[in-house]
């Protein structure tokens, strides 16, 4: 696929989804990001970008995957164990291979955060080859 076969697939307005229901493994106090059995922003910010990744990943070229460079997040309200958490990624801007979401999370009762993420399309055979390169040199 071709940079301008994708731009004509990877168009603003695609959506993706993921959810979870909290639990111990994904709170603050268990993540180290603070010390109340809530969910943990660290777990809402991982939410946050696999919504974005289902927004986009059918529409990439064979070889291809993204990678998150940027994110801006607002954690806004607490949520406790059991709820189910959503976030759903909108793809807002596409600039070359830089993706640009605008994101909301929801639990059961209320929006409990909000982000503008940045991805950039990679080839992933030559970013891995990259990453393995530096593995090695140490």
């Amino acid at each position: 696929m071709t940079a301008s076969d994708r731009s004509a697939d990877l168009i603003p307005g695609l959506q993706g989804r993921a959810e979870t229901v909290v639990t111990r493994a994904l709170t603050a106090a268990t993540l180290g990001s603070g010390t109340v059995d809530v969910y943990g922003s660290p777990a809402m910010i991982a939410l946050m970008e696999a919504a974005a990744v289902a927004a986009i990943e059918k529409h990439l070229g064979p070889g291809e995957t993204t990678l998150g460079i940027h994110l801006d997040v607002n954690h806004k309200a607490a949520t406790p164990i059991g709820l189910t958490v959503s976030a759903t990624a909108t793809l807002v801007a596409v600039d070359g291979r830089k993706l640009t979401f605008e994101i909301e999370a929801h639990d059961s009762k209320e929006r409990i955060g909000e982000a503008r993420h940045t991805r950039v399309i990679v080839d992933r055979a030559r970013f891995e080859a990259k990453a393995n390169a530096k593995a090695a040199s140490t």
